[in-house]
C-alpha cells in the first residue's frame, strides 16, 4: 500500500504469477510428503494457502501448522473476535488469500458485512461491540507501533484477561507471518471465492 495513492500489488511488480506453487506429489521428497499428509489428515484437510510455499521447509511447515491449529481451533478468544482480527491483519498486510478466506468466516461468526467493508477501505468500523472495538484498537496499535500503550493494554486485559491478551498477540503475529510468506510467494486467493479482492487504500 502506498501513501501516494499508487497501488502496489501483493508481491510487488506487474508480474503476479505464483512464485512458489504446490509441487506435484511425484516430485515431493519424503519429508514433504509426510508434512503434506499431516496437514491433509488435520482439520484443514488440504495443503493450501501459506502451506503451499511452506512445504519448501516441511519441518517448519509442520510446526507452523500446529501453532495455527492451536490459535484457530483450541484458542480461548471468541470466534467473532478471532475472525475479525484475522481480517484486519489481512487488510494491513494486503494479503488476498487470508482476506478472501476469512471474510465469510467473520460474517458467519457475527461480524456485519458493513464492518468488513469498513476494514477493507482502511476505515474504522462503526456500531461494533465493545469487545470488537477493543480487539481492533489493540491490533491496530500493535501493528502500526509494534507495541501498545498502558491504556490499550488495560482495556484488552479488562476485556480478555491476561491469557487472552497473550493469545491475541500471538494470533496477530501468526497471521502477519503467514501473510508475509504468501505475499513473497505470490500465493493467490482461494479458488471459487465470492469475496471481492482487496484494493489499494485511498492516498
Amino acid at each position: 500500500m502506498s501513501n501516494t495513492g499508487i497501488f502496489t500489488l501483493q508481491g510487488f511488480g506487474n508480474d503476479q504469477s505464483e512464485r512458489i506453487p504446490l509441487p506435484d506429489r511425484e516430485t515431493m521428497n519424503e519429508a514433504q510428503r509426510v508434512a503434506a499428509d499431516a496437514i491433509i489428515a488435520g482439520p484443514r484437510k488440504a495443503v493450501f494457502g501459506p502451506f503451499v510455499p511452506l512445504l519448501q521447509c516441511p519441518g517448519l511447515m509442520e510446526r507452523i501448522g500446529k501453532v495455527g491449529e492451536s490459535l484457530r481451533f483450541d484458542g480461548r478468544l471468541d470466534e467473532r473476535i478471532r475472525e475479525l482480527v484475522i481480517c484486519f491483519v489481512a487488510r494491513e498486510t494486503h494479503n488476498q488469500f487470508e482476506w478472501q478466506t476469512h471474510v465469510p468466516l467473520a460474517i458467519k461468526a457475527g461480524s456485519s458485512p458493513e464492518t468488513l467493508d469498513a476494514i477493507a477501505v482502511g476505515a474504522r468500523p462503526r456500531g461494533i461491540s465493545g469487545g470488537d472495538e477493543t480487539a481492533l484498537d489493540f491490533a491496530s496499535e500493535l501493528m502500526r507501533r509494534h507495541g501498545v500503550c498502558d491504556a490499550t493494554y488495560a482495556a484488552a486485559v479488562g476485556r480478555f484477561g491476561e491469557p487472552g491478551v497473550v493469545e491475541l498477540v500471538a494470533l496477530i503475529g501468526y497471521f502477519v507471518m503467514v501473510c508475509w510468506v504468501m505475499n513473497v510467494a505470490r500465493t493467490p486467493g482461494p479458488k471459487g471465492t465470492e469475496t471481492k479482492e482487496l484494493s489499494g487504500l485511498p492516498g
